[in-house]
């Protein structure tokens, strides 16, 4: 939303939780204020998670016309409730600012793509649109007490030849995702919109496998998972469909950051990306249109004073240092129906330790995802070592991979390569000390409890 890195937006040390009292600053200026001021019509459909306590914060205070959703980082699909604890427990679902329960018992999938497309209907075409659309889908529902994942029976009933009770109603999520996708492609042909849209569809974090958060993803044959600094957790997806892409049906493996999507974005809608301050963000307009040369050879992925974690990428280079936090293994997805007793059967484990061993890792050397039109994707991994789970000590000296060659981070070369490990070691040192502020992250104000709000998560302190 702002182009900006997290450690410049006091964000850089978890997510929001519950009621604690902070957000993203209100001294940022975010994506559809920005394209507010090139005349653009600015609608926001579904999960926002930038801040509730005070109104200030939420979407319709920041730059949106309209929002339909929810404030917290996950919920019930159906009942919309969000669960952050079981004393923390309360409803979260919004029309604009007022709570809307016209939606309880229906999938919110569904409703979201019934909301975007009602947007897409009514818009008057001669104005542009920004439809901002994070999806539900496939995030964990509530968690412990809930149901970690969720589908309608009739998707699920599509995937019998899938054993493993989770990665069927995985596989039924996404397949809801998909059409929900498809139906609002559809709408914007029909309206005669498409032929001058574009659209970007991303993941904003590598997936939960394993049983990370009651979740059923993989990031198969990557390391780690959603939360961590390997690649699994790291290494995002996406596609942009446009007819204004110059160059179609390619596969990039060039950098791109998050914070790469205002400037990129904003100056394909027409606008100066000088007009943007402070980013972290480059613009990839140019790059993504042509399938051009690289702009962008270095990421910082993220440095957190708490629990004293960073990582950094340059060129083919990439450093991590500080505590592992323990889903540091390889992941393939479950296969045996048995899985799935075992996953459901120990939450506790599921959504507060740090176990590997819910499914054995495999040995695997290279897989190849075919996408449905340009060249396949081949993810090398070459042999794996013996030592491969044992020769990065983070927590002691920082650990280097060479991730062209190795993006299933199994070699740690630091020990040989220590003129590389001293240069991005002062890179992230560099930026410690111009660019990061404080994390914001507060304790749990209790004020903010559904029990003392009409049941309800909502602005407590205006």
């Amino acid at each position: 939303m702002t182009g900006r890195h997290p450690i410049q937006t006091g964000l850089q040390s978890g997510v929001i939780v519950a009621s604690q009292p902070y957000g993203l600053p209100l001294n940022e200026t975010i994506m559809p204020q920005y394209f507010q001021k090139l005349g653009y019509r600015r609608h926001m459909v579904g999960k926002w998670h930038l801040g509730f306590h005070k109104k200030e914060f939420t979407p319709m205070y920041r730059g949106f016309e309209t929002h339909y959703g929810y404030y917290l980082g996950c919920g019930d699909y159906y009942d919309h409730t969000s669960e952050a604890n079981e004393d923390y427990f309360g409803f979260d679902f919004w029309r604009n600012t007022t709570v809307d329960l016209t939606g309880i018992g229906q999938y919110s999938t569904e409703l979201f793509r019934q909301e975007a497309n009602n947007i897409i209907q009514k818009h008057n075409t001669s104005e542009p649109l920004f439809l901002y659309l994070p999806f539900q889908a496939v995030h964990s529902g509530n968690l412990p007490s809930g149901k970690y994942l969720q589908a309608p029976t009739k998707y699920i009933k599509k995937f019998p030849h899938i054993q493993n009770t989770q990665r069927r109603t995985y596989a039924a999520m996404v397949s809801a995702l998909d059409d929900a996708v498809g139906s609002i492609v559809q709408n914007l042909k029909d309206k005669k919109m498409y032929s001058n849209s574009i659209i970007v569809f991303t993941t904003d974090n590598g997936g939960p496998a394993n049983g990370f958060d009651g979740n059923a993803a993989s990031n198969f044959p990557l390391r780690g998972v959603k939360a961590t600094l390997w690649e699994g957790g790291v290494r995002g997806v996406g596609f942009i469909s446009s007819p204004l892409l110059k160059t179609k049906g390619y596969v990039s493996n060039q950098m791109i950051h998050v914070t790469d999507w205002l400037p990129t974005l904003y100056t394909a809608a027409g606008g100066k990306v000088g007009d943007l301050k402070r980013l972290y963000g480059i613009d990839q307009w140019q790059v993504l249109q042509t399938n051009g040369k690289p702009v962008r050879n270095e990421m910082l992925h993220n440095i957190d004073p708490y629990d004293k974690t960073a990582a950094i990428r340059v060129g083919d280079y990439k450093l991590l240092y500080g505590p592992v936090m323990g889903w540091d293994g390889w992941y393939p997805p479950y296969q045996l129906s048995e899985n799935s007793s075992q996953l459901s059967n120990d939450r506790t484990k599921i959504s507060q330790h740090f176990d590997n061993n819910l499914v054995q890792e495999m040995e695997f050397g290279e897989v190849s995802l075919n996408p449905v039109r340009g060249s396949p994707v081949t993810i090398q991994c070459g042999p794996k070592p013996a030592n491969a789970s044992t020769n990065c000590q983070a927590k002691k000296v920082p650990c280097l991979y060479h991730i062209p060659s190795d993006p299933c981070e199994y070699n740690n070369i630091a020990a040989s390569n220590m003129d590389i490990v001293t240069k991005l070691v002062a890179k992230i040192t560099e930026y410690k000390s111009t660019m990061m502020v404080p994390p914001g992250n507060k304790p749990v104000d209790p004020a903010g409890n559904p029990r003392v709000n009409g049941g309800i998560w909502k602005p407590w302190l205006d």
